[in-house]
């Protein structure tokens, strides 16, 4: 399902992370595959699909235009959309995950950006590998890129030399090692922006580097504490400046979002989120996002 976003809004093109989200890809979820062995706990899949299909409802209510991808059979991380390709301004840049069980998603995330009518404008290549995860835009053009167990230093380079060629900057932070390389600590593990002015923060797994940019750019945060990490208090969807989509279960953090005046959603994510550690963030890959009038 859908909603046709304003006829002036292009089809695709982020250089932000909290611009008004004009149109946006999802996944419809696996239903079979190796849930263990992707880390999964095994979730009710009927319930799955029931809680997807209320985000969708969500985020067509919020005035985005949802592009619905097919399901992927027996890839069941292929729902976390966000980490398979990246869009900047000129189009989407197709990643290479290192999760051995992650591989086979570039191609089918590549065939889906072009049916939307997204342009693939590069490929990581040779030893590079990063996941979506990874990487968000700090300011308008200003990509921020975390070298982490899922995006090493060749991905880093890469990525630096195409938004460098839409006239772009990346700030590369380091991830830590947290519990190691079989456990998945991406940078928006610990960081959503909300509006330019504002984010939240998981204070204990940040980069020094990554607080002293917001610190720079006079970005407050709310400091997320380690229950509410756990229920995936800094993966928050900003789908227009103050206005976000976080999944149930982390009330101190949507009293503290709610007190900073920010308009907050919340969807049951038990399925679908908790039971493979992936958020709204994960769950959807901005294709177009455009400046908010002021």
């Amino acid at each position: 399902m859908s909603s046709s976003a304003s006829a002036s809004d292009a089809s695709y093109g982020v250089r932000s992370t909290v611009d008004r989200l004009a149109r946006v890809m999802v996944r419809t979820p696996a239903t079979t595959g190796d849930w263990v062995g992707a880390g999964w706990r095994t979730p009710d899949t009927t319930l799955l699909l029931r809680q997807h299909d209320a985000l969708v409802q969500l985020l067509t209510d919020l005035g985005c235009e949802v592009i619905v991808a097919p399901p992927i059979d027996g890839l069941v991380d292929a729902v976390y959309v966000y980490d398979s390709a990246f869009v900047v301004g000129h189009g989407a840049i197709v990643l290479r995950s290192p999760k051995p069980n992650r591989q086979d998603e570039s191609d089918h995330a590549e065939l889906s950006l072009r049916a939307a009518g997204v342009p693939i404008i590069a490929r990581l290549d040779g030893d590079a590998r990063a996941d979506g995860g990874d990487m968000f835009h700090l300011e308008d053009g200003t990509l921020v890129v975390g070298r982490s167990y899922r995006t090493n230093a060749a991905a880093q380079h890469q990525i630096a030399a195409i938004v460098a060629a839409e006239h772009g900057d990346v700030i590369t932070v380091d991830m830590p090692h947290d519990r190691g390389p079989d456990y998945c600590l991406h940078l928006l593990s610990v960081v959503s922006p909300i509006h330019a002015n504002l984010a939240v923060v998981y204070e204990p797994l940040s980069p020094v580097s990554l607080l002293d940019a917001l610190r720079q750019r006079d970005v407050e945060w709310i400091a997320v504490d380690h229950d509410e990490y756990v229920t995936m208090a800094t993966n928050v969807l900003a789908v227009r400046p103050g206005v976000v989509v976080m999944v149930d279960g982390s009330p101190r953090t949507r009293k503290a979002l709610e007190g900073r005046g920010v308009d907050v959603h919340t969807f049951d994510g038990s399925e679908l989120c908790h039971k493979g550690d992936g958020g709204p963030t994960c769950l959807t890959r901005p294709l177009a996002r455009v400046r908010s009038e002021v």
